[in-house]
């Protein structure tokens, strides 16, 4: 899989899991002559974060000026020990809003809810890295899986690797304001201003809660709406409002294959149950849904038509779609497509399980509907429209 596709001035690798991304982003941080950024939702403090940890720590040995945003919420079991490790080594670290309280749902609290999501990393402004796998084991802990998540991310070298160093900057120096630290100084990025070019070959697609609100569900429901000959959404916590519901639905309804290949594996028990219950009306209007069953689903990918591909950091749930902030890699090419097309087919033959709607017995089917149900009213509450 790991073929490398020269695109548009850019060299692109899709990497499967953490046994293929880890080696490589260790190797390339090793490699790093100047700089070197990081955000990560998890960062933990296992045998994987041990080894990306260490080759941080030997970067700045070197000089390199190592920059490590964590979110919060997501690297709050991270320990303070390992942190003062990182940075007694004159790795810089910070944290994207770290205080959480459990009782966030007043509106004036909204900020707490916003998280960092987003996976990335970029070397020398030269090499990035843009995907959904955080620094964590690659087989999950305390459970019986012998396989890994199911998870992608891309390796980039050229063009596009300036343009994510670019806002990972950005992103950096708001944090660094946000928690009234001395301004951190600039590396260039507002000498040239980033284009957003909506028929790139290779695009860096973000969500925020300013200016890109919407510009990667936007992305999914274009190539949806345009699709002529097949969907292949692989999406690890799906639960999306009723434009994305309906495009799907018409997708299907104009002959076009639409496959989901979704999670099979109870990780986060109201969400899973709370996607069942869309499956009634998903199914009848002929989309096929896989769950996916040797360990969890992580990945967040989609190919249309083989030719319009993404991979990265965005669910289609309420928290990517209303709340985090992501990042994603659209890529417009028939061989990078076709990578990933045959891989998440590959995966869809040999590791996943059809769905029938005859196979959920009643309680089932009630408890879909009380967890939608819940879930729905905790978007109300929290003032958003159900129509995302």
């Amino acid at each position: 899989m790991n073929r490398v596709r020269r695109i548009a001035g850019n060299e692109l690798t899709l990497l499967k899991n953490g046994a293929a991304f880890f080696p490589k982003l260790c190797a390339d941080i090793d490699a790093a002559r100047n700089s070197v950024y990081l955000e990560t939702y998890i960062f933990a403090a296992d045998e994987t974060g041990q080894l990306v940890g260490q080759a941080l720590q030997r970067a700045a040995a070197r000089g390199v000026n190592v920059r490590v945003l964590l979110d919060g919420f997501g690297s709050a079991e991270l320990p303070d020990v390992f942190v003062d490790e990182l940075r007694d080594s004159g790795v810089e670290v910070q944290w994207f809003r770290r205080e959480v309280s459990p009782f966030t749902l007043r509106r004036d609290r909204m900020r707490r809810l916003r998280r960092m999501h987003r996976k990335l990393a970029v070397m020398d402004g030269e090499v990035a890295f843009v995907g959904g796998i955080n620094i964590i084991d690659d087989i999950p802990a305390g459970l019986e899986f012998d396989a890994p998540r199911l998870d992608y991310t891309v390796r980039i070298r050229g063009e596009l690797a300036w343009e994510v160093q670019a806002v990972m900057q950005r992103l950096w120096e708001m944090v660094s304001w946000a928690a009234f630290r001395k301004h951190v100084k600039s590396e260039g990025w507002r000498l040239r201003r980033i284009k957003s070019d909506p028929d790139a070959k290779v695009q860096l697609m973000l969500r925020d809660n300013v200016r890109h609100r919407r510009d990667i569900e936007r992305a999914y429901l274009k190539a949806i709406a345009g699709a002529q000959r097949e969907v292949i959404i692989a999406n690890a916590y799906f639960l999306p409002g009723r434009l994305f519901r309906r495009a799907l639905k018409q997708a299907a309804h104009r002959g076009v294959r639409v496959v989901l290949l979704l999670q099979g594996k109870v990780e986060y028990r109201m969400q899973h149950y709370a996607t069942l219950a869309l499956y009634e009306s998903l199914i009848g209007a002929g989309v096929e849904v896989f769950e996916y069953q040797p360990s969890f689903l992580h990945a967040k990918a989609a190919v249309v038509d083989g030719e319009w591909a993404t991979v990265g950091s965005f669910n289609i749930d309420p928290f990517s779609l209303l709340l985090a902030r992501e990042a994603n890699l659209v890529v417009r090419d028939t061989e990078f497509a076709g990578i990933l097309r045959n891989d998440l087919w590959n995966e869809i033959e040999r590791d996943a399980q059809r769905v029938k709607l005859a196979d959920r017995g009643l309680f089932t089917r009630m408890l879909a509907r009380v967890s939608y149900g819940l879930i729905r009213f905790v978007i109300g509450v929290l003032g958003f429209s159900g129509k995302h």
